[in-house]
């Protein structure tokens, strides 16, 4: 929901109105959420849905048209410190790897350069700044994605869909929900389960984070005339905890892992 309490239970999902710009891909999620669990009521299957939190990790998309906040700063804090350092072979070989709307690490400087200033990454003088769009107060949850890979083997061979059938059945007044003959004697609603870590960092605090790991000695500017979109978006991973299963890889060592996956692919 747009107006969600924090954090994100999941038996918050479909309480109130979809967020307006994120509202086709939720239906789209949210269908498939809901065919697995009809399947499962009407029929036995063992079907098993779930709800990641923001994912980072090896192969993530690093494109600066359509990357992510957390890969988009580690690509553009990472070129920011190759210009400080005049490193251009450096950011010629980034540019190869991945090319910027058809500029390549073939091209002329200046073309780079254009590049560099059209996603916020600038030289003046000797100061090289980095943009970052919104105030840095938004809070994000980050998860490595092979964990969530981790997670949902677990469920797999942990839990069946009955167990999570019956604990998200609305209990009846007169007793606890059952299936019969795969009929519910109660209302059965988001049966999935969250996979996330429960903790949260600001966009400021994670672009220091990156800042910091990268060594990059530039500066982070905010633009407050951009979006920051929503404030918070922390799920409760605490059923998940309950089966068992949490995750183990914190997002300093993460950022460090995955920004040596970065320079090496």
């Amino acid at each position: 929901p747009k107006e969600c309490p924090q954090p994100m239970k999941e038996e918050y999902l479909l309480t109130s109105t979809l967020e307006y710009t994120n509202e086709p891909y939720a239906i789209a999620k949210i269908a498939g959420i809901k065919m697995c669990e009809s399947y499962n009521i009407q029929y036995g299957t063992n079907f098993i849905s779930v709800m990641p939190t923001n994912l980072y990790g090896p192969n993530d998309n690093f494109n600066l048209e359509t990357s992510h906040v957390l890969p988009a700063l580690i690509r553009k804090i990472h070129l920011g410190k190759c210009l400080e350092e005049n490193n251009w072979d450096a950011i010629r070989a980034d540019f190869n790897k991945r090319p910027i709307e058809g500029i390549d690490g073939k091209s002329g400087e200046e073309e780079i350069f254009g590049k560099l200033k059209k996603h916020g990454v600038t030289r003046r003088q000797s100061l090289v700044t980095v943009e970052i769009w919104g105030s840095g107060k938004p809070m994000r949850e980050f998860l490595w994605s092979e964990e969530m890979a981790d997670a949902c083997v677990f469920l797999m061979e942990n839990v069946n869909s009955n167990a999570v059938i019956l604990n998200g059945a609305k209990r009846t007044p007169k007793g606890s929900a059952k299936l019969n003959e795969g009929s519910p004697t109660a209302e059965i609603r988001n049966t999935h389960i969250n996979i996330g870590t429960g903790k949260e960092i600001s966009i400021f605090d994670l672009a220091h984070l990156v800042k910091q790991i990268i060594g990059f000695n530039g500066a982070l500017k905010f633009n407050t005339s951009k979006p920051d979109g929503a404030m918070r978006k922390l799920t409760d991973p605490s059923k998940l905890n309950d089966l068992g299963w949490k995750h183990k890889i914190e997002i300093e060592f993460g950022i460090t892992k995955i920004y040596h996956w970065y320079k090496n692919n």
